[in-house]
Formats: C-alpha cells, sequence, structure tokens
C-alpha cells in the first residue's frame, strides 16, 4: 500500500473546520437574527404549527422554540450529516486510492467518522453553552455511513493500483 498524503488534505480540513466549529460557544453561531432576515417567519408558525419533534430530551416545535429556533434546528442537524458524509466519503476515498480493498476502506473509514463524531460531542462538553448530544453522534454516523456506502459504490470496480517497491 502507498499512502497518497495528499488524499488526506480534504479529511484533514474537515476535522479542523468540525474542532474549530465546536470550539465556539453557541452564541457565535446562533443563526437565529439571519434567519428572521430572509424567512417569512409568521409563515413557517402558520405552515408548521402542528409539527413536534421530540429530541434529545426536548420538543422541537414552532410552539416550544419559536419559528426561527424551528428552523436553526433543522440546519443544524443538517450541518451534522452533510459535514460527517463529507468525511466519510473523503476518508474511504483516501483509503481507497492509497490502495485498500474497499470493504477494508469502508470499514476503516466508519471507525475514523464514528470515533470523531463520539469526539467532537465530548469535546462540546468543554466549551461554553454547548451541549454534546448522543443524538447528534448518530446523526454524525449516519451522514458518514451514508457518503461511505455511496463511496463504495463508485469506488468498487476500480482497480488498485499495485505499486512496486523498486519504483517507490
Amino acid at each position: 500500500m502507498k499512502l497518497k498524503l495528499y488524499q488526506w488534505i480534504p479529511v484533514l480540513l474537515i476535522v479542523i473546520g468540525v474542532f474549530y466549529s465546536s470550539s465556539q460557544p453557541y452564541q457565535k453561531q446562533d443563526v437565529r437574527p439571519e434567519i428572521g432576515k430572509y424567512v417569512d417567519l409568521e409563515k413557517v408558525e402558520k405552515n408548521f404549527s402542528d409539527v413536534k419533534i421530540h429530541y434529545a430530551g426536548s420538543e422541537v416545535s414552532v410552539e416550544a422554540r419559536g419559528a426561527a429556533s424551528f428552523i436553526e434546528f433543522f440546519i443544524r442537524k443538517g450541518a451534522h450529516f452533510t459535514v460527517f458524509f463529507a468525511l466519510g466519503f473523503f476518508s474511504f476515498r483516501a483509503l481507497r486510492i492509497s490502495g485498500n480493498r474497499t470493504w477494508k476502506s469502508a470499514a476503516i473509514a466508519f471507525v475514523l467518522v464514528a470515533s470523531y463524531a463520539a469526539f467532537d460531542e465530548t469535546h462540546q462538553n468543554f466549551t461554553e453553552n454547548r451541549t454534546p448530544h448522543v443524538e447528534d453522534v448518530v446523526i454524525d454516523i449516519t451522514g458518514g455511513t451514508t457518503a461511505i456506502l455511496l463511496a463504495s459504490l463508485i469506488y468498487r470496480n476500480r482497480p488498485i493500483k499495485k505499486t512496486s517497491y523498486r519504483n517507490v
């Protein structure tokens, strides 16, 4: 297996971005004022007043949180899924291009995603006004696993390039 370090650059950038984001208190990431500028909150209240979700021991609804917080909840959870989707995809890709078989790349990428998801939530425990949630780890792992499965389909029939040690 020939390790191709440049393939790990996207993974490293994602990990650094997640770490930085988790280091910020909630107030620095609060997008509710921006949501209020661009979204008709009265329409949200009218159209989603019956939607109630129970997440991490509390109710997520327009009634319980207000329209802007209701929207922000979905933006935040979508960000969890999307960022860990990217982490899973690029981890798998770097492992596969480095010469690992598809199943081995998938297994290692899964362990990386799950471990970093757990680390990220633990890290938030030490950040002011942030609360770690097991549910967020589940969303992260779901995003990463979805990407790993997709990448496995994309890369499954690509041949592994054998590198001669004489040419290294």
